[in-house]
């Protein structure tokens, strides 16, 4: 699993960055793809994000980078999602039984239990 924590509201752009970094990851690791299967979220299914995703993989196919095949699941369908159950434990694991978390403490907790490192949070594009 590769997480990412991001500062404001997930956009599009802050998406484009995303995708970025988890191909020039996965690049690193030998890959050629990446089946990114995702809800219906806006930010998942704008016309920035669409187009991005295009240039992403002419660019990968001219340079042996790594593409994307995007699949989006059908609306109001979150048991076909595989990354469900895993958030749902995920949730439980590292939400305490009273009281909220600060985001730090949140980030700190949920990198734990993935095992994932902890990086710099994506950050929206300033205007």
């Amino acid at each position: 699993m590769m997480l990412r924590f991001v500062k404001g509201r997930p956009i599009s752009a802050v998406t484009c960055d995303f995708l970025l970094w988890v191909t020039q990851e996965l690049g690193k690791q030998g890959k050629k793809a990446l089946l990114l299967i995702w809800d219906n979220a806006s930010w998942h299914m704008s016309k920035q994000v669409i187009s991005w995703i295009k240039w992403h993989n002419r660019e990968a196919k001219m340079s042996g980078g790594v593409r994307i095949l995007s699949c989006l699941l059908p609306k109001r369908s979150p048991w076909l999602n595989p990354i469900e159950p895993k958030w749902l434990h995920g949730k439980r694991a590292v939400m305490p039984a009273q009281g909220l978390l600060s985001a730090e403490e949140l980030e700190s907790r949920v990198c734990a239990y993935y095992g994932c490192p902890k990086l710099e949070p994506l950050a929206q594009p300033l205007s």
